[in-house]
């Protein structure tokens, strides 16, 4: 049977977030999804994967409280459970940056809708920067977009100090669902940046809507579950993740001769020690004994 996966985010003031959290595990619980949920004083972000109906009755049981009654969700499909477990978790913010001037609260940039994206991102006056992470970007993103090579969000703003307003005075950021774009965009405004533009709905709805044929997206979208990457149409696409240093890796990383599966590959032959070599050589013996004791019960 086909999963729903949904995602969902809004910035909106959850002061009650502590008190919400058990009351939402317990419905989530209920309902059989699983995924992850993170609440904060600013809002709620997560995605979670089960049946249509427990989706649909996730999705109601939020939008009853007030504060989420326009919450707006993405759904893709997926053929194996993408998660293993249900977790609902209280952070500082639903998605870090460490700037409290960054309040998409107070001030967001322009939103441009998928079909609106293609003319803004072909302007040559437009600067067009992708906000998600180098082995994010690494796999996958859109023509004449600027990769500013960071390994955390956190990293962004020391980004952002090597812009010049003056001269980058259109800009146009993308992410994978849309909720890195609102803090960038808060932050960018902050920092004296006029004209800022967003995808909206993040890649994940670009891939949704645009046709292949009419898209300007190049290569594969990396998501955060066991799906590990989705293409056009939000199917599946080609990657799998390294077990040891957790970069996506295709065919061709796996064809190579410093890949060895559960050990290395790769992005992290050249930096993985000694010691971690031989933990994850074990981990990689004792993950085939769990397969093959699993292959053998099934076939009982």
């Amino acid at each position: 049977m086909s999963l729903i996966v949904a995602a969902f985010y809004k910035f909106v003031p959850l002061q009650d977030c502590a008190e919400l959290r058990p009351i939402l595990l317990e419905h989530c619980q209920a309902q059989d999804v699983k995924g992850t949920i993170l609440l904060a004083e600013e809002g709620i972000n997560g995605t979670i994967a089960g049946s249509r109906q427990a989706i649909n009755a996730v999705m109601t049981w939020l939008k009853a409280d007030p504060r989420l009654a326009d919450l707006n969700h993405k759904e893709s499909m997926a053929e194996a459970p993408p998660f293993e477990r249900l977790k609902v978790k209280l952070k500082r913010e639903i998605v870090a940056l460490g700037k409290p001037e960054a309040n998409p609260g107070i001030q967001v940039g322009t939103y441009v809708s998928p079909a609106e994206w293609n003319a803004l991102i072909a302007d040559p006056e437009v600067t067009v920067i992708d906000t998600r992470n180098d082995y994010e970007v690494s796999i996958g993103t859109f023509q004449r977009a600027v990769n500013p090579q960071t390994t955390s969000f956190r990293e962004f703003p020391d980004y952002v100090q090597q812009l010049d307003p003056t001269q980058h005075q259109k800009i146009a950021m993308f992410c994978t669902g849309g909720i890195r774009c609102e803090k960038a965009s808060a932050y960018l405004l902050s920092q004296g940046f006029q004209q800022v533009y967003h995808l909206q709905g993040g890649i994940l709805k670009y891939l949704e809507d645009i046709p292949k044929d009419k898209s300007l997206w190049q290569g594969e979208c990396f998501v955060f579950d066991d799906r590990i990457s989705i293409t056009h149409g939000l199917e599946p696409g080609t990657y799998n993740l390294c077990r040891s240093c957790g970069h996506p890796i295709s065919e061709a990383d796996k064809a190579s001769s410093d890949y060895k599966d559960g050990i290395c590959c790769p992005h992290c032959v050249d930096s993985i020690t000694p010691e971690k070599r031989d933990r994850q050589t074990e981990r990689q013996r004792q993950w085939q004994q769990s397969q093959q004791a699993k292959t053998a019960i099934d076939g009982l």
